[in-house]
């Protein structure tokens, strides 16, 4: 068991689930909500990524891309702790698992609605399924022609967040996509940080990553885009929000800026790669930025419904009522 959850690479979890958090969360905040929906998004997605983990370990693992060179800890097939054969088995039911994972998902949400919804919904699962698959697995695995960062952003950016709010609104909100933007950067620049780390045992596999293709020193540059891209993109967001979609349009409200915490052990991040001349030392930084990227999600989800003013009322009536 203890080798399955290593396989399964649950530091990556967080990091995937926070286009649902803010997605979710933005549909709350025009006072329409669903546990259901919500709770199955989660559970769809959770599964999505553990499968991509499992595929990514069978892919990798089989083609010799995970060696003594790599940098980072011994996957499950590299130190023979699981079977290719196992994992092969781990991956059909994961994908299974997911498939019906996803289908209580769209019959909790469109049930009731149009059929081309959920068609539309079912081939979209299908499709993120197969793409989590095939991202190393396979003679023409995506991943090994520099594709991967296309599919993290599409998945993990743009469909989890605008996604799961149209489950729930049945309609598409133009203000998402800023956020829904900048949580796809953000997870982009996870699998940039750990394309930049393994770039030296990436070549030598021929797995051509965007930083194999583009080299460390312009990676270093796709990755500052991507996360100073994402924080420009949340901020933008929060300020649109706080003029025209929160319950005091045009009023300003400090809620919504909660997230900018976040910021500093982003900020902080890029300060590291600036100065790293060692990619093998970028190793603990992913789950730095994978952690703030969830942080991030998480505040500024709660800020959306004053939340955190809440708090602080709930606070301010106890103590007057204690004097």
């Amino acid at each position: 068991m203890k080798h399955w959850v290593e396989a399964a690479r649950v530091r990556t979890l967080p990091l995937s689930v926070s286009g649902i958090i803010v997605g979710s969360f933005y549909a709350m905040s025009q006072s329409i909500f669903n546990w259901k929906i919500v709770i199955s998004a989660l559970s769809t997605t959770l599964l999505l990524q553990i499968l991509s983990n499992f595929a990514n370990d069978y892919g990798d693992g089989i083609k010799g891309t995970d060696n003594d060179e790599r940098v980072g800890p011994k996957r499950a097939i590299q130190s023979g702790v699981i079977s290719p054969q196992a994992m092969k088995k781990a991956i059909m039911i994961t994908s299974v698992l997911t498939l019906c994972s996803a289908v209580s998902l769209i019959y909790v949400a469109f049930r009731d609605t149009n059929i081309t919804y959920s068609l539309f919904y079912l081939v979209l699962g299908i499709l993120a399924i197969f793409s989590a698959i095939r991202y190393t697995v396979g003679d023409t695995a995506y991943g090994y022609r520099g594709y991967g960062d296309v599919f993290v952003f599409i998945f993990f950016g743009l469909v989890s967040t605008i996604g799961v709010s149209f489950m729930v609104l049945k309609t598409i909100d133009p203000l998402l996509i800023l956020p829904a933007t900048a949580i796809g950067f953000l997870s982009t620049g996870v699998l940039n940080l750990n394309n930049m780390r393994d770039e030296a045992s990436d070549r030598k596999s021929n797995k051509n990553t965007i930083v194999v293709k583009i080299g460390g020193a312009k990676a270093k540059v796709y990755h500052y885009f991507l996360l100073v891209s994402a924080m420009v993109l949340t901020l933008v967001f929060a300020i649109c929000f706080d003029l025209y979609k929160d319950a005091n349009p045009g009023e300003f409200n400090p809620d919504i800026y909660v997230f900018l915490l976040a910021y500093i052990p982003i900020i902080r991040h890029l300060v590291t790669v600036a100065k790293n001349k060692d990619p093998k030392k970028l190793d603990p930084e992913l789950k730095k930025l994978a952690l703030g990227t969830f942080a991030m999600s998480v505040l500024l989800a709660l800020s959306m419904i004053y939340f955190f003013t809440d708090i602080l009322l709930q606070i301010y009536l106890y103590f007057t009522q204690q004097n």
